[in-house]
């Protein structure tokens, strides 16, 4: 079974040897030389044509690789005399693995494990490809039989390990766990357990199914000096001691915790906790304050009051042992007893104020203070809030001599207001005050930074994020778009001073897209440089808008790199938890399998892989052939619909850093900016829970919503292929009467998912094309609501069931629907676009989607309608009579309307955005500058947008080598606004141009269809 030494699968090594070198080193052409010539001396060798078909795999060539390898199986299987060994064996496996035929690999090992049943090298290599496969059952029945054979620790691990994966990945129940334990337990006895791994594992089995006690025993035992930090064994010993509910030992042990380690926060809530008798954070292992958690009503007054009185001796005594300004936890501690105190209704606010401000006048200046503080806030009454701000501004003056301390602390301070909500209700002139005073500030400080290194983090830069948030809020305020500008201004200049700050790039990003120019959205999004798993957590700052964009490459660039990346890992991430096997890092094994199920599960990945189909069709919209190409290639549209049904009956899960996004888009379905200013009551942090919270619901909606449009795509182009009788009788009856009951079921489904039943949608629309009802009624879902009736015009081109006017079935009344709608809504909505420039980020992304999907697929419908009055196989008119009474049929004449209706409206869009784009660029950027250049020379009382950028532009004018140092002031020299002024109007009508491009090509498109028809 095994090789000889010196030997390769059955070769010489010296043969092989060159080989492998050529493929380690890329050069496949001379590898794939050399595998042919060890292929003429040893042409009946499985290994030989493993290689082979390695090389081909690597060059690119799949299918010829595939052929090779199954021609290398087939000889393992059929031929008993050659050689089967795990060289061969893995190298087959890695072929098939790469070519997504892991199966074939399986099979493989299964068969080899069939004629060597206790080769202990190809079991190991089965188990590999089960848990490559995700087989939890056959991992364990191989990993039970390799413990068998040689009794080693591992292997049982391992059989115990894919027993936790079958209870909490699979569906297997949870008595599995009883399992697990006995053969531990049989083990322990006779060989006792030698890695610290083992010994987790184990507590773990008990753990899960309640045994504390058990567990408790094991590690209070023998067993227990396997963990040699006597703190993890303690951490372990507190967490078992709680669950059980023995919370005076485990408050102890707690204690014992935390005289080792002082700093360690989580222990002194468990602590904490323990002595309140409160056992919830150990049933959904949260660490979030549990404002609306905590219940101590067991625990009497007087008890309640001691235990904590104890609790604030012990941390009073942490502090005095510290004696140090960097452990923060003591005196956190102190704040998390008041909270307690105020979340049982015993709590003293004045006493929690000043506990925050000793907080603050030793911790003040460190970059966490005001994420430290936010939960300890959350339980003040907002009086008391705002008293606490206004001894912090008192106590400026007695703040720290030491320039970078006291800068940390003014920063703190600042970060409070936005905290509580403050600046949200303060005068327009007290706003724009505090954004000048930040600005001013961070000039003042910026010599503190002369000598860091560029990728260092500079003092202070956090004051333009803040200032750039006053000045939207600024606009949002008094809708003078100059504060936008300025905002924008401010942060491209401070990432001319250090181009490494991703706050600022972030708040670009969403400020660009908010004027409508996602070009320079896109570039900064790129200037992140974001990889791996970033993608999925950092991709939802762009990838909204992009879909809203004309810019229909970039966003395939995003929608590609963000797929490939989650299929490589959800591909690949089996190959991390097998490493954590063989690594015996077997805690690791259920956290990579339980991840790998989250990404699984990721409402941006399932979102993403529908919208990157939905772009194919958009892309390939104007000709019909190439589109049925896409729906083929797409299985017709038909896996979306089974694929939305799957996803509604599983939690999805959201792995967005929500944290991250600007404080007016707290989501990416919403935009203060868009909205009237709600009013200084108004703090967008009082509904940030909610909002996250209802969102699951509004993601799994889109995702069903989305996912019905492929498949209604196809229908639609077959019903109307349908609808001439004439083409049916001559190309066979290619039209399956099912389609029509189809797209009625799935048009009743969109229905209810905007609303309504499918009558009462149905009345909508007719009533919104007629006048009827006010344009108000679609507006909240404009574009899928132009969806659904174009897909009812399809439906009722073959099904023949709407009466609108009772004359001849009303077929051409759905055509007339359709094109009143879409002329309606599209010319509405780009003629109320106003000169200003931020019109085009808030009424931009809407005309392009009208145009990008209903009026694209009512042009699959037309095409589709076109050429089925074409003879088959041809693209040139019928002649004759038959031709003529085709071409005046209610169908050809509702056509003919149609295209000439399109071909008006998207005529009048091209229009209007050649007038944009020709205007001078120089008089676009004289109105940019102008917005808060004005207010900036007349110094009034009111002051006005401008000042904040002012500060920075002086600053710019006297900077000096000696003050600021060479690296700052060589960075400020090539500093223009007027060049970022440029670059806005150019960013703004590239996406014109690529508009007026789609537009373009579509009223081409209708232009050689009304000559065919």
């Amino acid at each position: 079974m095994a090789s000889k030494f010196g030997m390769a699968g059955g070769i010489p090594e010296r043969r092989v040897r060159p080989i492998w070198d050529a493929i380690d080193s890329r050069q496949f052409k001379n590898a794939l030389k050399l595998s042919a010539s060890l292929l003429t001396k040893f042409p009946n060798s499985p290994y030989a044509l493993a290689l082979k078909a390695l090389i081909l795999e690597r060059m690119g060539k799949s299918d010829e690789a595939l052929s090779v390898c199954l021609s290398a199986k087939e000889l393992l299987f059929t031929n008993d005399s050659v050689l089967m060994d795990e060289l061969t064996l893995s190298t087959i496996q890695i072929v098939f693995q790469r070519l997504d035929r892991l199966d074939l690999a399986t099979r493989c090992y299964e068969h080899a494990c069939g004629k060597f049943p206790n080769n202990l090298e190809v079991m190991m290599g089965l188990f590999n490809c089960y848990v490559r496969e995700y087989s939890f059952v056959k991992q364990q029945q191989t990993a039970i039989k390799m413990y068998k054979i040689v009794g080693e620790e591992r292997f049982l691990l391992w059989a115990v390990c894919s027993i936790q994966l079958q209870v909490f990945c699979g569906n297997g129940g949870e008595k599995l766990l009883l399992l697990a334990e006995g053969l531990l337990k049989k083990h322990i006895a006779s060989h006792s357990l030698h890695e610290p791994e083992a010994l987790i594992v184990y507590i773990s089995v008990l753990e899960q199914q309640a045994k504390y006690g058990d567990a408790l025993e094991i590690i209070s035992g023998k067993l227990g000096s396997l963990l040699a930090i006597e703190v993890d064994r303690l951490r372990v010993q507190g967490r078992l001691l709680a669950r059980a509910g023995d919370y005076v030992t485990a408050a102890d042990v707690y204690q014992k915790v935390l005289e080792s380690c002082p700093d360690d926060w989580e222990s002194f809530l468990h602590y904490l906790d323990c002595l309140l008798e409160d056992g919830s954070c150990w049933c959904n292992e949260s660490l979030s304050p549990k404002n609306e958690q905590c219940n101590y009503s067991h625990l009497t007054d007087e008890v309640f009051i001691s235990r904590l009185s104890n609790a604030s001796a012990f941390a009073h005594k942490l502090q005095a042992e510290a004696g140090n300004d960097f452990i923060r936890c003591p005196y956190l501690a102190n704040l998390e007893i008041e909270r307690r105190k105020h979340l049982q209704g015993r709590g003293d606010d004045d006493k929690l104020i000043e506990a925050l401000m000793q907080y603050f006048f030793r911790f003040g200046h460190l970059a966490c203070f005001a994420s430290d503080i936010e939960g300890f806030l959350q339980v003040l009454p907002l009086v008391k809030k705002e008293i606490f701000l206004e001894k912090l501004i008192k106590n400026c003056d007695s703040l720290s001599a030491v320039p970078t301390k006291f800068l940390g602390q003014s920063i703190s301070i600042f970060k409070i207001e936005e905290l509580i909500g403050s600046m949200f209700k303060i005068p327009v002139v007290e706003l724009v005050a505090s954004a000048i005073r930040m600005g001013q500030m961070y000039c003042k400080n910026l010599p503190l930074s002369k000598d860091l290194d560029q990728q260092e983090s500079m003092h202070g830069e956090e004051l333009l994020s803040m200032a750039c948030n006053v000045l939207v809020q600024l606009f949002w305020r008094t809708r003078e778009l100059g504060y936008l500008l300025e905002a924008i201004m401010i942060l491209e200049l401070g990432l001319m001073i250090r181009r490494y700050v991703w706050q600022y790039k972030i708040l670009l990003v969403h400020l660009y897209s908010y004027l409508g120019a996602y070009s320079l959205s896109y570039e900064w999004y790129k200037s992140l440089e974001v990889k791996n798993i970033l993608l999925e957590s950092v991709s939802h700052h762009i990838l909204p808008q992009m879909l809203v964009s004309p810019l229909w490459v970039d966003l395939n660039d995003v929608l590609k790199d963000y797929l490939k990346f989650m299929d490589d890992h959800l591909k690949e991430s089996a190959d991390l938890t097998s490493v954590a096997y063989h690594h015996r890092n077997y805690s690791k094994v259920v956290e990579f399998v339980q991840f790998k199920e989250r990404l699984q599960h990721s409402s941006q990945y399932l979102m993403a892989r529908l919208e990157a189909a939905i772009l194919q069709l958009k892309l390939n919209a104007n000709n019909i052939e190439e589109e049925e190409g896409i729906l083929e290639s797409l299985k017709c549209g038909v896996h979306f619909p089974e694929f939305s049904s799957e996803v509604g009956g599983k939690s999805l899960t959201f792995n967005e850093d929500m944290v991250s996004r600007p404080w007016w888009t707290p989501i990416p379905d919403t935009n203060y900016l868009l909205e009237p200013f709600k009013g200084v009551s108004f703090c967008p942090r009082e509904n940030l829970h909610q909002q996250r919270k209802g969102r699951e619901a509004n993601v799994r909606t889109a995702i069903e919503k989305r996912s019905l449009v492929p498949r209604m795509i196809y229908l639609s182009i077959q019903c109307a292929s349908a609808s001439l009788k004439e083409n049916i009788e001559a190309n066979g009856s290619m039209y399956d009467p099912k389609m029509s009951s189809e797209l009625r079921l799935l048009l009743e489904r969109y229905a209810k998912i905007l609303g309504f039943p499918f009558n009462d949608a149905m009345e909508i629309v007719v009533g919104a094309s007629s006048g009827q009802k006010s344009p108000e009624a679609l507006n909240s879902d404009t574009v899928d609501w132009l969806n659904f009736a174009v897909f009812l015009n399809a439906w009722n081109l073959s099904s023949h069931e709407l009466g609108l006017s009772g004359e001849d079935r009303s077929r051409p009344g759905t055509w007339h629907i359709v094109n009143s709608l879409l002329e309606r809504y599209i010319l509405e909505k780009f003629q109320s676009m106003g000169p200003d420039i931020s019109s085009l980020g808030c009424d931009l992304p809407t005309l392009v989607q009208l145009v990008a999907e209903p009026l694209a697929w009512h042009g699959l419908i037309i095409q589709s309608c076109v050429r089925s009055t074409l003879p088959p196989g041809k693209r040139k008119k019928k002649s004759g009579a038959g031709a003529a009474d085709q071409s005046n049929s209610p169908i050809s004449n509702a056509v003919r309307h149609s295209i000439q209706s399109l071909c008006s409206i998207v005529e009048e869009i091209m229009r209007w955005l050649r007038v944009q784009i020709k205007k001078p660029e120089d008089e676009n950027v004289e109105i940019i500058l102008s917005s808060f250049q004005r207010k900036a020379e007349t110094e009034t009382e009111t002051g006005g947008p401008g000042q904040v950028f002012q500060v920075l532009q002086d600053l710019t004018s006297s900077a000096s080598d000696i003050e600021l140092g060479d690296r700052i002031c060589q960075a400020l020299k090539p500093w223009s606004h007027t060049d970022v002024a440029r670059k806005l109007v150019t960013g703004q009508r590239k996406v014109l141009s690529e508009f007026l491009h789609i537009c373009d090509s579509k009223f081409r498109l209708l232009q050689s269809l009304k000559q065919q028809i």
